[in-house]
């Protein structure tokens, strides 16, 4: 009788399958994601320079917009074109160290989705139930201070997550199911026990996104609160608030769907996880700069006017 192989060696080069049930079909795949990371890209840069150009659209509601176009614009960036090279020529290769930068950077820069809205939230908070405060909030060195917590907490949190992914032992099997190094996709490869890697993980999600979703909802029943109240002297300024909630649901109902898939017994097929993964990431990148540009009204005069200004620069 043969003894067990004794495995004493831990992989540092894994291998991204995702979709690869597919076969033939898989290399199609290029074509919707290519066209969502090119609108993405475009329109996120067209926004970041609207913002950055035009002095008007220089206040800590038009900044946190801009900066939220920097996160849709930088998470398809960290994963997006390996991924479109392992559809075309099963690229798939990816070392353990490179696997680990690409989770920090996608968990600590997608942080940042719902902690930005939760800035907008505090923003909209000021502007309507504290208007006469809303100038000193307006300064950069108050407003910073609503920024570096979250800052500080979403970073502390993710490079505990992907530090104690780092020293999990890989032993049985390198082939990762999924289109990029999502944090639970790769510990569940452990051989090890991974009941920690569980339990920081739950914490990371109690501590940013529901943290924020909480605070986001106390603020928000304050402010139609104080509007209601008022009468229609503010209904005006619930048009952006209107937005962040349109923006807020989608975000956290794809996030938890897609972190929830990983922790609770469901049926959901693999490649059913995958896409609900890559969408919590590529969708809010394509129709965050949309829904903001189109309804907010500065910024929809702001690119009008540049569209105008390049057909018609001499006029």
């Amino acid at each position: 009788m043969r003894d067990p192989p004794v495995q004493n060696t831990s992989f540092t080069d894994f291998k991204l399958n995702g979709f690869y049930s597919l076969g033939d079909l898989r290399p199609f795949l290029f074509i919707p994601f290519f066209l969502m990371f090119s609108l993405a890209i475009t329109a996120n840069s067209l926004l970041i320079y609207l913002i950055i150009s035009q002095r008007s659209l220089h206040s800590p509601m038009y900044i946190l917009i801009g900066l939220m176009g920097v996160v849709d614009l930088l998470l398809p960036v960290f994963f997006v074109p390996n991924m479109l090279l392992n559809f075309l020529f099963n690229w798939s290769g990816i070392s353990l160290t490179a696997c680990l930068i690409q989770m920090f950077c996608l968990h600590f820069v997608g942080t940042f989705q719902t902690t930005l809205l939760l800035c907008m939230a505090l923003d909209r908070y000021f502007a309507i139930c504290k208007p006469l405060y809303y100038h000193k909030y307006k300064e950069i060195s108050n407003f910073l201070k609503f920024v570096f917590a979250p800052v500080i907490r979403n970073a502390l949190l993710i490079v505990i997550i992907v530090s104690l992914a780092g020293r999990l032992s890989f032993c049985a099997t390198n082939v990762i199911d999924h289109c990029f190094c999502e944090h639970m996709a790769l510990v569940q490869l452990a051989c090890g026990d991974i009941s920690i890697n569980n339990i920081v993980g739950l914490l990371t999600v109690f501590f940013v996104p529901a943290t924020d979703f909480i605070l986001i909802t106390a603020s928000y029943v304050v402010i139609f609160t104080s509007v209601f109240k008022s009468g229609e002297t503010r209904m005006k300024a619930l048009h952006t608030c209107i937005t962040h909630l349109i923006v807020l649901s989608v975000a956290l109902t794809s996030a938890m769907i897609a972190f929830l898939s990983y922790r609770i017994r469901n049926d959901i097929s693999s490649n059913n996880r995958i896409v609900i993964s890559v969408m919590y990431l590529c969708f809010p990148s394509c129709f965050n700069p949309i829904i903001y540009g189109w309804r907010t009204k500065e910024i929809r005069q702001m690119f009008l006017k540049f569209i105008k200004n390049k057909l018609y620069p001499l006029k």
